[in-house]
């Protein structure tokens, strides 16, 4: 891709009215699995208000594996466990993106949702906990 095709991407992620385009923009950014993209996927995720459009930016965050994603996903799935009622779809692409990024900063929230949530969530969060770190349980419990 084209430095001049990845701009053109950037900014229908940042200023497109329809929200389609933005998801559309993260999930190209996303598949191109460019470290750069990260501060910027960040940045939308900030700024972002549509559910589809952060469901994309999260999913990206995870195909592009840098760790700098990991506090910004996690303090994403912070706000969305402290809704009344979250988003099961969300938790789902926030435990996968986590997985695929696979830094051990994210244990100890991985391991708080683990010990809350529905049997399908807590079955793919064990599944993220044991890829990141195979000795989950004895470290979370030291911790």
């Amino acid at each position: 891709m084209s430095e001049e095709e990845y701009n053109k991407l950037v900014n229908q992620l940042f200023q497109s009215e329809e929200w389609e385009k933005r998801a559309e923009a993260a999930r190209k950014i996303g598949s191109l699995g460019e470290g750069r993209a990260t501060n910027l996927l960040v940045r939308a995720l900030n700024k972002e208000e549509d559910p589809s459009v952060l469901n994309r930016i999260i999913e990206a965050l995870g195909r592009i594996r840098n760790a700098k994603a990991t506090m910004p996903i996690i303090d994403f799935l912070k706000k969305e466990l402290d809704k009344p009622i979250p988003d099961n779809t969300r938790l789902f692409i926030i435990v996968e993106s986590l997985m695929k990024i696979g830094d051990k900063r994210a244990l100890s929230q991985l391991g708080l949702l683990y010990d809350s949530c529905e049997a399908d969530i807590k079955a793919l969060t064990e599944e993220a906990l044991q890829c990141i770190d195979p000795q989950w349980k004895t470290h979370l419990k030291e911790a």
